[in-house]
């Protein structure tokens, strides 16, 4: 009796999870449409609600910006893909490289 009871409320809590997931999907996909304004001071908008109050002046985050002031219109992150070897040496670099790795001289000594 207890396990259906376990079930009962995993299944449960497993729904409100997706549940929000979705909700928080369709939010993300409305607030990524969304401009953002600067504050040009921190007296700008005193007393009041962030950015719904003060709809003035917009601008992107300055990580979606180039030098020039542009967007960025190429992926933020990209990742070259390399063979098994070329990982198996760079990690074998690592490891031997770190302070707390003793070599194999030492250890017959």
């Amino acid at each position: 009796m207890l396990h259906l009871l376990y079930i009962l409320a995993f299944t449960i809590l497993a729904f409100i999870a997706v549940g929000n997931l979705i909700r928080n999907l369709i939010m993300f996909s409305f607030d990524r449409e969304r401009t953002y304004p600067t504050n040009s001071s921190p007296m700008n908008n005193q007393g009041s609600y962030g950015y719904y109050s003060s709809k003035k002046q917009f601008a992107p985050h300055p990580e979606l910006l180039d030098s020039a002031g542009n967007f960025i219109k190429e992926p933020l992150l990209v990742m070259r893909s390399i063979n098994v070897e070329d990982a198996r040496q760079h990690l074998d670099a690592l490891y031997e490289a770190s302070p707390g790795h003793k070599s194999e001289n030492s250890e017959e000594a």
